[in-house]
């Protein structure tokens, strides 16, 4: 039998492990935390849940942040006021993580043009897309999308670096001999933490 993780009865280890696996992911592609599940509310109040790639989690901060274009709908849900909510399952690890909070976008500032610098080239071309996205189509190919540009100006006025602060963490782990899960709630610069049943 495999040996219990070292967070199962630990709250804080918990945390932190999450937090790990978050950071871990922004840079590993094949990890299953480098694409989570984003969800948004409308203006007419209905939820709306797509796939992102993570590009940074700071647990020092409770923030992470992913990129979208500023014609989508995420951007104008987030511009709107949407709290956001990120959903992330590891079935290798058996870890759920469940994350909701605020979002802020970034379109010309430093954090923007710094996410920008770092994004690679065949990323960049996908915010020149034209039409925007969503933008209904007569068929499937009907949108034009440019060469890479390596002066990387084409798309730079849709990018949006989205910046989550985190308010609470919702953690599984799931395992015979008994599930964990946890709570946490952002309390200044804390977090309060409690088991619950899972």
């Amino acid at each position: 039998m495999d040996p219990l993780p070292p967070f199962y009865d630990d709250l804080a280890a918990f945390r932190a492990e999450a937090w790990r696996r978050l950071a871990e992911g922004a840079v590993t592609g094949r990890s299953p935390f480098h694409l989570p599940a984003l969800a948004t509310v409308d203006e007419a109040g209905r939820p709306r849940l797509r796939t992102v790639v993570l590009r940074d989690a700071d647990g020092e901060t409770g923030t992470l942040r992913f990129h979208c274009d500023a014609r989508s709908d995420k951007a104008r849900a987030i511009a709107a006021g949407s709290g956001v909510a990120l959903h992330i399952y590891d079935a290798g690890a058996k870890l759920q993580v469940r994350i909701e909070g605020s979002a802020r976008l970034h379109r010309d500032d430093a954090v923007a043009q710094a996410a920008w610098a770092g994004a690679r080239a065949m990323s960049r071309v996908c915010y020149g897309i034209d039409p925007a996205p969503g933008t209904p189509l007569t068929e499937g190919g009907a949108y034009a999308l440019p060469d890479e540009d390596p002066q990387a100006r084409i798309g730079r006025e849709n990018f949006c670096a989205v910046v989550v602060r985190a308010e609470r963490l919702d953690l599984l782990y799931l395992d015979r001999r008994g599930h964990r899960r946890a709570v946490f709630s952002q309390e200044g610069e804390g977090w309060r933490g409690a088991w619950v049943a899972p």
